[in-house]
């Protein structure tokens, strides 16, 4: 599994993509129990690509047998954060993942709302948003 995960960061990425996948501590918000929604397909990304992750949801123990978070402060350890969450809980993902230490946030497409990111950036965390999302990043298998 290593060796997916090294192949996976030494991809041609943009700079800020490559940075992001260097980080190794990875949690997605969003993570669902229901493998149609995005936020789960992103976190089995992570997984496909032998990437350690854990997923973030307010109700959820576990998903796709990897721990699941109420909040990023919880989940602890934790350095670069795919957001895959309506845009109405962006300012708050935003307060948490400074409060957690979080250095990147990368908003996957629709998770997006520009005083989040205007804030994270204003705290000093890399933001990734606008442009593509970890599944075609990384490349994704929905099996």
């Amino acid at each position: 599994m290593v060796r997916l995960a090294n192949a996976a960061m030494t991809r041609n990425h943009p700079p800020e993509i490559a940075r992001f996948f260097a980080v190794g501590s990875f949690a997605v918000v969003g993570a669902s129990a229901d493998r149609a929604k995005y936020g789960t397909k992103v976190l089995r990304c992570y997984l496909q690509h032998g990437m350690p992750v854990v997923g973030v949801h307010p109700k959820l123990t576990e998903v796709e047998g990897v721990p699941c978070h109420p909040s990023l402060v919880a989940a602890g350890g934790v350095r670069a954060v795919s957001i895959v969450a309506p845009p109405a809980a962006a300012m708050q993902i935003v307060a948490d993942a400074v409060a957690a230490g979080v250095r990147h946030l990368w908003f996957q497409p629709g998770a997006e709302d520009a005083a989040a990111v205007a804030q994270a950036q204003q705290k000093g965390l890399e933001v990734i948003f606008g442009g593509p999302c970890v599944l075609v990043a990384l490349g994704f298998h929905d099996d």
